[in-house]
């Protein structure tokens, strides 16, 4: 995959972002859940979907506000802010924006290269949700 310059990034629309964003959290949602076993009960389409909404989403990016840098909160609030046409009838506004801002920043973080800060997100995020789950 050809890592793209700021430059690129910066002239990609935040809805761009998103769409590519999208695509890594479900590929690391779906890993993570195959990787807990989940592949083998037969819950695994029901738990993906469950993880990728935007509601889910929402909370799993106000776990990572606090660990982002000031060039990753620009890029979520880009997309966070970014005009959509529909929002799904499960989700607020609010929500929907949270999440598209959360796939923007991964989007962004993707074609930039920095798949490393993505694992290291994604992992974050997944044991501050666990902790608040007990």
């Amino acid at each position: 995959m050809e890592i793209l310059s700021k430059q690129e990034l910066q002239k990609m629309s935040a809805l761009a972002l998103a769409h590519i964003g999208d695509a890594v959290f479900e590929l690391l949602v779906r890993t993570e859940l195959c990787r807990q076993g989940f592949a083998v009960n037969g819950n695994l389409h029901k738990e993906t979907v469950a993880q990728v909404c935007a509601p889910a989403q929402a909370k799993f990016v106000d776990q990572l506000m606090p660990l982002l840098t000031e060039e990753e909160s620009a890029v979520y609030r880009r997309g966070r802010n970014a005009h959509v046409h529909s929002i799904p009838k499960n989700a607020t506004h609010a929500q929907y924006g949270k999440a598209t801002g959360l796939e923007a920043l991964l989007g962004m973080l993707y074609l930039s290269g920095q798949n490393e800060r993505i694992a290291e997100l994604f992992a974050l995020g997944q044991a501050k949700e666990d902790e608040n789950a007990l």
